[in-house]
């Protein structure tokens, strides 16, 4: 069956923010006088959703905010960054632009709150490609179970047979593949060791959204 159908993450896929939000948890537990995560509760932590994450910070560090209160600190950290200077990956508009034009429905799964994700897409320039943005957090489930892309999938109104993908991460693509879907893998390098894992489980892995073997492989 042919794809006809995208579904893409947005940080560390379509834009180089990762690094940004790899240096938040530390920027906002340093504000609050705590040290960083130990490496095994970071590893834990990348698949969560933001209310996840903030129960994860209240259970180590005993905090008493509640996860509400965490989230909108940790999202206001953010939302400057997306307002400003995340930037996009080379090559993804015009990718966004091919995807279109071969009549692709696309939309937009992430584990970021939908009003940052909209926030940034705008400022871009490339929120009008996507049908809908849908965030983890509004189904309750991280990227480590099926239930955002199958959400997304269901609201373009493809199955996981006709539907692509398109991740930067082992545990999103992992979970994704095993959904039954077709998966792009992007490089991004806040993720380098998860490379060659990524490699062999992607149905087309780049390193940039100009690369030609993309465009042949969907198509566009």
């Amino acid at each position: 069956m042919r794809n006809a159908f995208a579904i893409f993450d947005m940080d560390g896929t379509l834009i180089d923010s990762m690094g940004f939000w790899n240096r938040l948890a530390d920027e906002f537990l340093a504000r609050r006088g705590f040290p960083p995560l130990p490496p095994e509760l970071q590893e834990e932590s990348i698949a969560l959703t933001m209310e996840g994450t903030a129960n994860l910070f209240i259970r180590t560090y005993r905090m008493t905010d509640t996860p509400e209160q965490i989230c909108a600190e940790v999202n206001g950290l953010m939302e400057a960054h997306y307002r400003t200077d995340v930037p996009l990956k080379p090559g993804a508009a015009v990718f966004l632009e091919r995807m279109k034009a071969a009549g692709f429905k696309m939309c937009i799964a992430s584990s970021t709150a939908p009003s940052l994700i909209d926030i940034c897409l705008r400022r871009l320039g490339i929120r009008d490609y996507f049908q809908f943005l849908l965030s983890c957090e509004e189904v309750g489930e991280g990227k480590n179970r099926p239930t955002v892309y199958l959400e997304a999938a269901r609201r373009l109104g493809g199955v996981p047979e006709n539907t692509v993908i398109f991740e930067d991460i082992l545990v999103a693509a992992r979970t994704a593949k095993q959904a039954g879907f077709s998966l792009g893998v992007i490089y991004d390098e806040n993720s380098a060791a998860e490379q060659e894992q990524l490699k062999v489980l992607a149905d087309c892995y780049i390193t940039r959204w100009d690369d030609p073997a993309l465009s042949t492989w969907l198509g566009v």
